[in-house]
C-alpha cells in the first residue's frame, strides 16, 4: 500500500496539497492503513534525520566545525549551524511530501489513535510525530523557511496528533526538550498564502502547544 501511496500521488501540485492529502487519507483505511500511516512517519523522519548527518559530516569536512545531531532534539543543531543547513523536509528520498503524504498520515494516526496503540508500537510513533515537529518549527526559527498555509496546517495537526495518541497510552512519556522549550515562549510567526497572494495570519507555536498537550 506504500508503494501505491507514491506511485498515485507522486504529483505534487501546490494549492491543491489539503486535497491531495485527504484523498491519501481515505486510502489508508483499517488495520492496514495505520501501519501504514505509521511507516510514512517513520521513514519520512528518519529520512530527515539522515540528510542532516550528511549534512553535518560535509560542514565538518570542509570546516572542521563539528555539530552533534540528536533525533530528541534538533534546536541546538539550528541555533547553532542553521545559516550552514538546508532544510531537509523537502526532496527527501522515497517521493513522501510533507504536505500530502506526511500530514495525511499524521492526520490518521490522531483520528484513529484508540486503535492505534493496539495495533502499533505507539511510543516510537509519538517520538516520530514530535520529531517531525521540531524539525518544522527549528527550520521556521532558524532555517529561513517561509511559512505558508500548508506548513501550519502539518505543524497542528502534529500537535493534535501527538495529544491524541499520547491520550491513549498507559503511561504517555514526558514530552520531549523541545516542545518544552517552545511552551515557555510566545513566538507569533507570519504565515501566509500557499499560493503566495500575501500574508494569511500568524500562528503562535507555543501557545497552541500548551493549549493542546496540556489540556
Amino acid at each position: 500500500m506504500l508503494d501505491s501511496v507514491r506511485q498515485q500521488f507522486g504529483a505534487h501540485v501546490q494549492g491543491r496539497f489539503p486535497d491531495q492529502a485527504q484523498a491519501v487519507a481515505q486510502l489508508l483505511t483499517g488495520d492496514d492503513g495505520l501501519v501504514v500511516a505509521a511507516a510514512i512517519v517513520r521513514e519520512f523522519a528518519g529520512a530527515a534525520h539522515a540528510e542532516l548527518v550528511a549534512q553535518v559530516g560535509e560542514l565538518y569536512r570542509r570546516t572542521g566545525q563539528g555539530f552533534g545531531v540528536d533525533r530528541r532534539n534538533y534546536r541546538p543543531l539550528w541555533r547553532e549551524a542553521g545559516a550552514q543547513l538546508r532544510w531537509p523536509l523537502f526532496q527527501l528520498p522515497g517521493g513522501l511530501h510533507p504536505y500530502i503524504q506526511v500530514a495525511a498520515a499524521v492526520t490518521v494516526v490522531g483520528g484513529q489513535a484508540r486503535r492505534a496503540v493496539r495495533v502499533l508500537d505507539p511510543y516510537p510513533l509519538l517520538a516520530q510525530l514530535f520529531e517531525v515537529l521540531d524539525l518544522s518549527i527549528a527550520g521556521w526559527e532558524f532555517g529561513r523557511v517561509r511559512v505558508d498555509t500548508d506548513a501550519a496546517s502539518l505543524v497542528s495537526g502534529l500537535i493534535r496528533s501527538a495529544r491524541e495518541l499520547s491520550d491513549e497510552m498507559n503511561e504517555p512519556p514526558p514530552l520531549p526538550p523541545p516542545v518544552r522549550e517552545l511552551m515557555r515562549r510566545n513566538n507569533t510567526i507570519d504565515v501566509y498564502d500557499s499560493l503566495g497572494s500575501g500574508f494569511a495570519g500568524s500562528f503562535n507555536p507555543g501557545r497552541t502547544m500548551r493549549e493542546v498537550l496540556l489540556a
